[in-house]
């Protein structure tokens, strides 16, 4: 089976692809198993999902993928992997780190976790306010020329940075949560930057972390260890204004006659040519669906009719608390 690409740098990828995060980190990860993760990216690749995303802190994430290519018997080549360095732990809470020497140090071990002499897209995780772009994207190039990495991506960056960077090296992709929950990139300028200096953008949660799914109702739902309970939309108070928004979706896809999922996924996909989506999950059943999505079209009109729904939401509650906001949009 193939699905449908978009240009990541000279790149066809397909879409969408699929963020392996929850298979190992921050969500539940104790809910899933090495069998169920190693099903799940077997029936991505067999209905040509081939966009793998991954990062060196999403507790041993790399490790599994490398592992889970190697015991599959896929074809390296056959994959678009990308991962994302420059952002680790101290004393207990999540730091930025774009220094050239950590950055090469962090693609070496990439390259060994992931079992691979390359890297599709490698991104900045978080821009390190301590170093210089300029210095991080210098240090990305050589290893760009020295081809270890094909692609240099940036992951929740400023306009003004992306443009910085953009004046070291080309810059293919930058990765930004978007969503019908989740639009700041359309008014902060930086979708706008990307559109300008042709810089594909990869949208992670673009089911709003599960919820526009419409299979989470109540904060109930979520396991207990989930760490999406910590963020302040899924607080107690903020979590029930923001079903208001599900419901919207919900009427709107079965109108369509589609899941709210599909929808949702549809409707980033929409938003220009150069958006791929990278939803995560561990369950077969629910990749299958959203690969499924690309066959939900969307006319003009139901944009515009999308647009006016989500015009009378505004989310409820920041996406993320003080620590990690400190980290996003530099």
């Amino acid at each position: 089976m193939s699905l449908p690409t978009r240009k990541i740098g000279f790149a066809d990828v397909p879409y969408p692809g699929l963020g392996c995060m929850s298979m190992t980190a921050f969500y539940s990860p104790h809910l899933t198993s090495e069998a169920r993760n190693h099903a799940v990216l077997k029936a991505a690749f067999d209905a040509g999902c081939r966009h793998w995303d991954t990062a060196n802190v999403y507790t041993g994430n790399e490790v599994m993928l490398g592992n889970a290519i190697k015991v599959l018997g896929i074809d390296r080549k056959e994959l678009f992997l990308a991962t994302k360095f420059g952002l680790t732990f101290e004393g207990g809470n999540l730091v930025s780190n774009g220094k050239p020497e950590y950055a090469k140090a962090c693609l070496e071990q990439s390259l060994e976790n992931l079992q691979t002499d390359y890297i599709d897209l490698f991104y900045l995780h978080r821009v390190d306010a301590q170093t210089p772009i300029e210095e991080t994207v210098k240090a990305l190039k050589q290893a760009q020329e020295a081809g270890k990495i094909r692609y240099i991506g940036l992951s929740e960056c400023s306009a003004a940075t992306l443009r910085r960077a953009s004046a070291v090296a080309k810059i293919s992709a930058v990765q930004m949560e978007y969503s019908m929950w989740e639009t700041s990139i359309e008014t902060s300028g930086l979708l706008d930057a990307c559109k300008e200096l042709g810089v594909a953008v990869v949208a992670y949660s673009p089911l709003g972390r599960g919820l526009l799914t419409g299979q989470i109702k109540s904060r109930s739902d979520i396991d207990p260890a989930d760490g999406r309970l910590t963020m302040p939309r899924f607080s107690e108070d903020n979590f029930p204004k923001n079903l208001e928004l599900v419901d919207l979706v919900k009427e709107f896809a079965a109108k369509k006659g589609c899941t709210p999922g599909q929808l949702a996924l549809a409707w980033v996909h929409a938003q220009w040519d150069h958006v791929l989506a990278i939803p995560g999950t561990t369950r077969v059943e629910a990749l299958e669906e959203n690969i499924a999505s690309v066959k939900v079209v969307l006319s003009k009109e139901e944009l515009t009719q999308i647009r006016i729904l989500l015009e009378t939401f505004t989310p409820s509650g920041d996406r993320y608390n003080e620590q990690m906001a400190a980290l996003s949009n530099i």
